[in-house]
């Protein structure tokens, strides 16, 4: 089947209108039309070829929010009209230990994401959000409740997660002090994800000026991290950090802010970091860690637990034909928090 999209034709190229093609619905398949995709950095990486990996042509998007239009033979858990999301996989191969233990992101083959990875049904590369609709196995597809804002959902399917996971993997709960180390699209949603988890959480930034917006996305406090006293005031109190700082940068001055047995995970660098005083981690037997995103069935638990807590993230609707400029202020940090495309200007533009 045919349909429309916008992506990068080849290398350096802008974004453009075009036409791909989506397989038939095999029986375990799910057909969604598209009503929203969300705008995410990594779409950029992709598409300015920043990594070295990408293939051409490129279609972006793996934050998906769409109904339901066909079902294969052997679904069950779906049926037309449901609103659902898909996330950065649409696939893994279901039988390492990853994926056995619902970590399907970790998969220990390789596992299949939504644009720019080898297609194992179809042949080809996968293609992404940034069309009129897509299909996905039935395992992959999440349902969404419909007491959401629907506009506003599709960055949880990978800001939100990206975020919840860790919180969630080192047990943030009630009472405990969270600090997040920066204010962008994960900066975010880690501090609604945390205060609904009923924890403190202080916004760790270099700029004073996040301190308002800090506090009304319900951050209790604020900590400059340029300011050496309030840093040394701070030491030793924090139960878990949260880094998402999306370029390599110094981290110990943040590990001195930890107790003992706590943790920062970082979710921003993929970059790593600038060098490591061991000190920082052999005193006080602190953690440095990593997360990526979170498996299908903690992605599904993140989306249920954001209806039940009314968390959706703060977002600038925009048309498909605005996606070039869209590309440009995310790269020059003016939105906030995250661009979501009416996927309806996509299908009157393809009319």
């Amino acid at each position: 089947m045919t349909v429309s999209a916008y992506g990068v034709p080849q290398e350096r190229a802008p974004l453009e209108h075009m036409k791909i093609d989506r397989r038939e619905t095999r029986p375990n398949d799910v057909r969604i039309d598209i009503l929203y995709c969300g705008v995410c950095h990594t779409d950029i990486h992709f598409g300015h070829d920043d990594w070295g990996m990408t293939e051409f042509p490129l279609v972006p998007g793996h934050e998906i929010v769409g109904r339901v239009t066909e079902t294969g033979s052997d679904v069950t858990r779906f049926k037309e009209g449901d609103l659902v999301g898909v996330g950065c996989l649409v696939d893994s191969c279901g039988h390492c230990g990853s994926c056995k233990d619902g970590d399907e992101q970790y998969c220990e083959n390789g596992a299949v994401q939504t644009y720019n990875s080898p297609d194992p049904v179809s042949g080809g590369m996968t293609m992404g959000g940034y069309s009129t609709s897509v299909t996905v196995v039935e395992d992959f597809v999440l349902k969404v409740s419909e007491k959401l804002d629907t506009k506003a959902v599709a960055p949880l399917l990978c800001a939100g997660i990206t975020s919840y996971s860790p919180l969630r993997h080192w047990n943030v709960k009630k009472g405990d002090k969270v600090g997040v180390i920066g204010l962008g699209g994960l900066g975010h949603m880690g501090i609604k994800l945390a205060a609904a988890m009923g924890a403190e959480v202080v916004m760790i930034t270099r700029s004073a000026d996040k301190a308002e917006d800090a506090k009304r996305l319900g951050a209790d406090s604020v900590l400059l991290s340029g300011d050496e006293k309030a840093m040394a005031a701070a030491a030793g109190s924090f139960d878990f950090l949260l880094n998402t700082i999306p370029v390599k940068h110094d981290v110990n001055p943040y590990l001195t802010l930890l107790k003992k047995d706590a943790t920062m995970t970082i979710v921003g660098s993929i970059d790593g970091t600038d060098e490591l005083f061991g000190g920082n981690l052999v005193f006080g037997r602190r953690s440095l860690a990593g997360s990526l995103i979170g498996g299908i069935a903690e992605t599904q638990e993140m989306l249920d637990f954001c209806a039940e807590h009314g968390v959706v993230p703060d977002v600038e609707m925009i048309d498909i034909g605005d996606i070039n400029d869209a590309w440009k202020r995310v790269q020059s940090s003016e939105v906030k928090y995250r661009f979501v495309i009416d996927m309806q200007s996509l299908k009157a533009q393809a009319a």
